[in-house]
């Protein structure tokens, strides 16, 4: 059986998407699974033994237009797809679904263009995202983990920059694609101070090059990898850390794919009932219960529509640090 997975959405979207294909690799173990994705898509499904092909659909780039789109209807139907599954609700995505030549479609009951799947599945908001994807496959319960896979090179290329340590390693990823998801700037360089001066602690920061614009004011004490790492480089450094912090972003779900690294999510405008939580097990979340204008919006905004911002202001970094220090001091 040939299984297509179409998923053209960012990075922890992608990253949450393994435990689907973990899934289906279970169920169906002779299959071959195609998964469509972004350049980025891409990187995170790296080294993944369970897929056959990883097809790069870079649709703001070189693949960007009508002809290349046709292209590509063209490559997938030449694999002669039995099963396709779209996760992914917008309408390019459910237009390739449809012209994959699989005999079973199958989509969200709310996604752009779903009369094109021949089945829909229904998309439930009181579940985890995981859960979600999972219920393409069937309706079992059984847990499925998230998966990464970096290599020797990967984790190469994050002990060049730490080199051997026998402290605690503490990584801080402070960026968002969205501004009220970012806890404020001046409560990291805070937290990051504090935590820098204990000697125990190896503070690590991670992030793309856009968060190089954040100014955290790094001590020397401080491995700043921001704009120098991969994104399976970064999981490397997820693997080997003690404690992950991140706003509701990417490195949550990249760092969930790794079970024995604690995660603390930051979450402000968002919430945990949007399913996109850490999927770990072993992680804890901090947000402001009861506050009225909370939730804002599912994807946070680049303003706060209240002003005040409140969400993330009473998340206060001594209290945090406090929580920090409790949980590496009793490991």
């Amino acid at each position: 059986m040939n299984i297509l997975i179409i998923h053209t959405a960012f990075i922890g979207d992608i990253v949450l998407s393994t435990a689907l294909i973990a899934k289906l690799k279970d169920k169906y173990p002779d299959s071959n699974i195609f998964f469509l994705t972004t350049p980025l898509g891409k990187a995170v499904l790296a080294n993944n033994p369970r897929i056959k092909e990883i097809i790069c659909y870079d649709k703001h780039g070189n693949d960007k237009g009508f002809s290349a789109f046709i292209k590509l209807t063209f490559s997938l139907r030449a694999k002669k797809i039995d099963l396709c599954l779209c996760p992914h609700r917008y309408f390019r995505s459910s237009i390739l679904s449809f012209f994959s030549g699989a005999k079973i479609k199958i989509g969200y009951d709310v996604a752009s263009l779903s009369f094109l799947f021949t089945e829909k599945i229904k998309y439930d908001k009181t579940k985890h995202e995981v859960e979600k994807l999972l219920s393409f496959v069937d309706k079992s319960e059984k847990r499925y983990e998230l998966e990464m896979y970096p290599d020797q090179n990967n984790i190469n290329n994050i002990k060049k920059f730490i080199g051997k340590t026998n402290k605690k390693i503490i990584t801080i990823a402070p960026g968002s694609k969205w501004f009220t998801k970012k806890w404020p700037e001046e409560y990291f360089k805070i937290l990051i101070k504090n935590l820098s001066e204990v000697e125990d602690f190896l503070v690590i920061i991670s992030g793309g090059e856009e968060e190089k614009e954040i100014n955290l004011e790094l001590s020397p004490k401080v491995i700043d990898l921001r704009g120098k790492i991969s994104l399976l480089d970064l999981a490397a450094l997820c693997k080997i850390s003690d404690l992950v912090i991140s706003n509701d972003s990417a490195p949550i779900h990249i760092a969930s794919a790794f079970p024995k690294t604690k995660i603390f999510g930051i979450f402000g405008p968002t919430v945990k009932e949007f399913g996109f939580f850490p999927w770990s097990k072993n992680s804890t979340v901090f947000e402001v219960n009861n506050l009225y204008c909370r939730p804002c919006g599912i994807h946070g905004g680049n303003s706060c529509p209240e002003k005040h911002f409140r969400c993330m202001r009473e998340i206060l970094p001594e209290s945090l640090e406090r929580e920090i220090k409790n949980y590496l001091y009793s490991k």
